[in-house]
């Protein structure tokens, strides 16, 4: 039976190795494209299409009048330009945002209110839904919590008329609110790495780019053809910009241009939005996983990358799969050989990343990889209910899209928590059980003298249990 678990352990370290190796990858490309760069073409006025920004929001009364202020400064020509506000909201968000554009229409701004009296298709629904009354030739989405600046437009459009060929443009995401706490501070962290990292490597090095659902731009021809917006997944943008770079369609990331939004702020909130996209990325997984793998207009090594980050949740499974077996095996004295460093040495490709990620974005990026124990003890303890969307994802018949609350922000403090709290989630037993049962395994490490585990099961006893905590406060 030991040898059995032994050869599971190893099974399993050889699989999350698997994502570090796709860390060093990330590395290395980025290293090759770092210097490409895309200044903004300059173009005549009279030469810029016609533009529809389209704001989805659900129950969105703290962030609403923001988000509509800030899409009326967008600068662009009155004429070409269409903003639609996209509600599915089922509380006042409605009123406050009819009373706005009525205002903005009364001073000759092209604004409409799209109301759904149902969320049929959710997001991706409602998207759908406004395409049909949508008359830009080009269009730009913003989730409810994002403020593009005034010039987003000016420094976006004019690629696509430089470049008739080109179908997709997306800004890197900002943070409204990093400093709030050491949560948001680790997220941003986390969010840093993966568009100055990994999506800087995606676009330029071709490795099957993607759409992040806020803060970009599409020729609207490009989202037609691909099939427009589908809700068989909780990641719609994740589903369409795969099916249009399966047909071709080219994208662009822009780094230089930067769409703030705001984290979140509590954890059961960061929770519920990690769940999710953990969620979409294995429904897509599993609705294209063949398409991608017989595509032949992509490398093996951009199709075998685009597997890996669609896959890139699993290390979630993997690392409670880690947990499972390593107690019993301490239990039993087992010692493993030291030629299993080599797969430990694999792992450093990822940490690399989000270091890289704050020194190319931070003149005080050592002070801020202060957090970075922080954000390593939250991606230990969200594992639990990661591996729990991703079963769903992979077992379930019916997924409810669950948005992530967004509560506005004044003088840097969040207010109206208590309004779209969460339901308690009982996932939280899970993890205290999972850090219990890490915290014995500790115990027989140090009886048997087994130094090797304690390093990893101490690590996951403070992550399981840090999540826990944080997820039991919230709930009073």
């Amino acid at each position: 039976m030991i040898t059995i678990l032994s050869h599971l352990y190893v099974l399993t370290v050889a699989g999350l190795a698997l994502y570090g190796l796709l860390g060093l990858l990330t590395l290395w490309l980025y290293w090759r494209h770092r210097h490409e760069t895309f200044p903004c073409p300059e173009v005549d006025e009279a030469d810029l299409p016609s533009v529809t920004v389209q704001l989805p929001i659900y129950n969105e009364r703290f962030v609403v009048r923001r988000l509509v202020e800030t899409a009326v400064a967008l600068d662009y020509p009155a004429d070409r330009l269409q903003i639609q506000i996209i509600d599915d909201s089922s509380d006042d968000t409605t009123s406050i945002a009819a009373k706005l554009i009525q205002r903005y229409r009364q001073a000759g701004i092209n604004i409409d209110l799209l109301h759904r009296s149902d969320r049929t298709g959710y997001k991706a629904g409602a998207l759908a839904n406004a395409l049909n009354q949508a008359n830009g030739d080009f269009i730009a989405v913003f989730d409810a919590d994002f403020q593009p600046g005034p010039d987003f437009l000016r420094r976006t459009i004019p690629h696509f008329i430089a470049e008739p060929d080109l179908d997709m443009l997306q800004a890197r995401w900002g943070h409204l609110n990093d400093g709030a706490s050491a949560l948001t501070a680790a997220q941003a962290i986390a969010l840093d790495k993966h568009f100055v990292m990994e999506q800087t490597v995606r676009h330029r090095a071709d490795m099957f780019p993607k759409f992040n659902g806020s803060g970009g731009v599409w020729r609207r021809r490009c989202i037609e053809q691909a099939g427009g917006w589908l809700a068989d997944t909780v990641c719609e943008d994740l589903c369409l910009s795969t099916r249009a770079t399966l047909q071709g369609c080219r994208f662009r990331f822009l780094n230089d241009v930067v769409t703030p939004a705001e984290l979140p702020t509590t954890m059961t909130a960061y929770k519920s939005q990690q769940a999710r996209w953990a969620k979409g990325s294995t429904q897509c997984l599993g609705k294209y996983g063949r398409s991608i793998l017989t595509d032949h207009n992509h490398t093996l090594i951009g199709r075998m990358y685009a597997l890996l980050s669609m896959s890139a949740y699993m290390t979630h499974l993997l690392l409670i799969a880690l947990v499972l077996l390593l107690v019993p095996l301490t239990y039993a004295d087992f010692h493993f050989s030291a030629k299993l460093l080599i797969f430990s040495a694999a792992g450093i490709g990822q940490p690399l990343l989000f270091i890289l990620g704050q020194q190319v974005l931070h003149p005080d990026w050592r002070r801020r990889l202060r957090h970075f124990p922080t954000l390593l003890l939250v991606a230990i303890g969200t594992a639990p209910s990661n591996s729990r969307a991703i079963l769903q994802a992979i077992f379930g018949r019916q997924h409810t899209f669950v948005r992530t609350p967004k509560l506005g922000l004044e003088d840097g403090v969040t207010r109206g928590a208590s309004v779209y709290r969460l339901q308690f989630d009982w996932i939280v037993v899970l993890e205290l059980l999972l850090a219990l049962y890490a915290g014995l395994g500790i115990v027989l490490a140090l009886w048997q003298h087994n130094w090797g585990p304690i390093f990893f099961l101490t690590t996951c006893l403070l992550g399981l249990g840090y999540v826990a905590w944080l997820s039991f406060r919230e709930a009073k």
